[in-house]
């Protein structure tokens, strides 16, 4: 390499030697990537977040400065500065795909999407949002923006950009205000066409809505917080993914979180980052898996512990020997209801005895779209019609008024929000002595409505009672449930 610099050096001879001084110092690491990295850096130094895995900035930074005869990089920089205004670094191409890209995340942050979908086909690339659990399409990009699109997500998430053979996954930060950002999680997929980029909208405000904004009802939130607050046991949170069960856990850990508690959590991957918790994130790459993880949390001295998921029976019996030893342990499933999750832990083989002893509260949770006040619509609905989606004569003696969507600037087709609709199931000796005795998912039902306790599609009634959702909803979101345990339960 030349070590002098060139009398009118130009911005693409300063790519130029970037490359070789990467190729020089990458380590296994593509010289592409890094390079890209790096010339990142000639526009924002602000910016820590995207730096090579192998070298470090500064690393760079001096190589740089030393090979053009510099002291330190600012008199380079300097030097950067003096050349012709209109030189650029990124192409106009570039920066088209770098503003597409930017204002579809802020696009998302602000309509509130859940998930970003990037998809690549052999004649289109589309763009969707998941908004209040629904998939859209926001937009149609010209194929060849495609491999771009995706280098910038990977760049932005610090994942490699030469390798498109496997999945990867990586992490963003956008700051939205000086006390505010938003994290999304990236995940990456060879698929025919390219890479299907999927994103995850990790808002950590979203952990700090209460208790009284996820939709228990009043008796619901006083068996919760009791269960909360007890010195011992396992709580545990269930329902099909995207069912809003991470919210109501990080709400649960929020509100114990303390000074003088001692809180750890086991998590795949992290969802969320909330200080003054430990969290801990599986990497089974390097053998930290959930059963590791937790041995080790057990060592440190905690009072509370958070497992993202009880997956097999090593981590239910980690899970109760911690809730049986002095600890409150909370931890989700993906089961359907209470009576399933009951059952589920028994078929994995965990003893009747262990579940009446130690697991203190069951609950499972569905997400509904929340009706626009503004806009929700007055419906005419049968009397009989009623009768058959679950209602009393009761209720409908009493002047029950079902809504429906309407439509104005303020929702999205009648609907603005998302709300939870929970079956929350105290472990009372009534329902012990079933599973005591050997009794299935039917009969634990039965003794759960005994005890008074709503299953989900009593829930869901009343949220439509109460005008908080529609029918349509209901039918949605909770109506195959429905359907499988109708047979079951007995009239309250």
């Amino acid at each position: 390499m030349t070590n002098a610099l060139p009398n009118n050096p130009s911005l693409e001879q300063l790519k130029n030697q970037a490359k070789d001084i990467l190729k020089a110092h990458k380590s296994g690491q593509d010289s592409a990537c890094g390079t890209l990295k790096l010339l990142t850096k000639f526009e924002d130094d602000s910016d820590q977040e995207i730096l090579s895995a192998t070298v470090t900035l500064q690393e760079v930074q001096h190589a740089l400065a030393m090979d053009y005869g510099f002291d330190s990089w600012d008199a380079l920089r300097q030097a950067v500065a003096e050349m012709d205004s209109n030189s650029t670094i990124v192409s106009d191409e570039d920066r088209q795909v770098i503003s597409l890209v930017d204002k579809l995340l802020t696009d998302a942050i602000e309509s509130r999407a859940s998930d970003l979908h990037f998809e690549p086909f052999e004649n289109s690339y589309r763009v969707r949002f998941r908004t209040e659990g629904r998939l859209h399409e926001v937009k149609q990009a010209p194929v060849d923006l495609g491999p771009r699109i995706a280098a910038r997500l990977k760049v932005m998430s610090g994942i490699d950009i030469a390798e498109r053979r496997v999945p990867q996954h990586g992490h963003i930060k956008v700051k939205i205000s000086e006390s505010r950002a938003i994290d999304f999680r990236v995940h990456t997929l060879p698929v025919l066409f390219g890479e299907k980029i999927s994103l995850r909208v990790l808002d950590t405000s979203s952990v700090r809505i209460g208790m009284d904004a996820l939709g228990f009802e009043r008796g619901q939130k006083k068996l919760f917080l009791e269960a909360l607050h007890k010195p011992a046991g396992l709580l545990l949170v269930t329902g099909p993914t995207g069912s809003g069960t991470t919210v109501t856990l990080y709400t649960g850990i929020t509100l114990l979180n303390k000074p003088e508690l001692e809180i750890y959590t086991v998590e795949d991957p992290v969802e969320i980052n909330l200080d003054g918790v430990n969290q801990c994130c599986v990497d089974l790459k390097v053998g930290l898996d959930y059963e590791s993880a937790l041995r080790s949390c057990l060592m440190q001295d905690p009072d509370i512990l958070l497992v993202g998921e009880i997956r097999d029976l090593a981590i239910a019996n980690l899970s109760i020997k911690a809730a049986q030893t002095g600890h409150l342990v909370l931890s989700s499933m993906q089961t359907n209801g209470v009576p399933e999750t009951l059952m589920h832990l028994r078929g994995m083989g965990v003893s009747a005895f262990s579940l009446t002893r130690v697991v203190s509260l069951v609950t499972a949770q569905r997400l509904v779209r929340r009706l626009c006040p503004a806009c929700r619509v007055p419906l005419d609905i049968p009397k009989n019609a009623l009768i058959d989606a679950g209602f009393s004569e009761k209720d409908i003696d009493g002047g029950l008024q079902i809504f429906g969507p309407g439509d104005c600037d303020k929702c999205s087709g009648g609907y603005k929000g998302r709300v939870g609709i929970h079956e929350v199931v105290k472990i009372t000796p009534e329902i012990a002595r079933v599973i005591m005795e050997g009794g299935n998912a039917s009969q634990i039902a039965e003794e759960c409505q005994r005890a008074g306790f709503d299953n989900i599609m009593q829930s869901a009634l009343r949220k439509v009672k109460q005008g908080h959702t529609s029918l349509d909803e209901v039918d949605r979101v909770a109506g195959p449930l429905a359907a499988k345990v109708a047979g079951a339960l007995v009239n309250t």
